[in-house]
């Protein structure tokens, strides 16, 4: 079986930006990383009002699933595709149509709002809508805790069960492609690991170099939209010798 991990790169081609790379948010306003940070969000009010603004201005909201998401459905439509493990936060695999039950979202989903109190959940929507009536930092109607999005900041532990299932998925895995990450953020990059020493054939594609390139069996730089409908295309031919 086959297990995918997918990074900000597979949702380029898309028209969100990332983080690291060249034209990354770190790199245009390296500010914004307090946006995304726990201890920030929850010790600052104007940081909060500025995260709210960052997710209401995220290009998430119009993006459409590009080739790379739709070639993985056709992995999991063959009987290939054992988990699709996405440290993204935009719902596009979802959206392409890939199963809820094999996609794993180890930084959660940006589209839901929870309380850090009481674990209340809404919509995101329903918060921005709310800000759109003048509250400027919109609290739980529960108990007026501070509301923020179903991701997991920086700061903030990966939730057990996925991340559980994403080691389980990595340990058993015959190939592991890892798509359109840099491989630098654990513990989502440790599962490279677990699945070579396991004995996983590795495959990486992304445009730049990452930690794992030199025990990878296979090092893909073509642009992803590309190559990853090329790979999954391969991956099946070989599945049927």
């Amino acid at each position: 079986m086959i297990s995918v991990l997918t990074g900000a790169g597979i949702s380029t081609e898309s028209g969100i930006p990332d983080y690291r790379g060249p034209q990354g948010l770190w790199r245009a306003d390296p500010d914004y990383q307090k946006l995304v940070t726990i201890d920030y969000y929850l010790g600052d009010a104007e940081i909060r009002r500025r995260s709210w603004e960052f997710r209401r201005d995220s290009p998430a909201w119009g993006a459409e699933p590009n080739d790379a998401h739709l070639a993985l459905v056709e992995l999991e439509r063959a009987g290939l595709l054992d988990r699709l493990v996405t440290q993204n936060v935009d719902g596009l695999h979802q959206r392409a149509g890939s199963g809820s039950g094999r996609v794993l979202e180890l930084h959660g989903n940006m589209f839901g709002v929870v309380c850090v109190r009481c674990g209340e959940r809404t919509t995101l929507r329903e918060a921005l809508d709310r800000i759109d009536g003048g509250e400027r930092d919109p609290a739980c109607r529960e108990c007026g805790g501070i509301l923020k999005t179903t991701t997991v900041m920086f700061g903030e532990a990966l939730p057990e069960g996925p991340l559980g299932e994403a080691v389980a998925a990595a340990e058993r895995s015959e190939v592991f492609v890892a798509v359109g990450t840099s491989l630098q953020v654990h513990p989502a990059a440790g599962l490279v690991g677990l699945a070579v020493r396991a004995g996983a054939r590795l495959i990486i594609v992304n445009a730049g170099a990452t930690p794992y390139d030199e025990v990878a069996d296979e090092v893909v730089r073509e642009p992803i939209g590309v190559a990853v409908p090329d790979l999954v295309s391969r991956l099946i031919q070989e599945s049927r010798k």
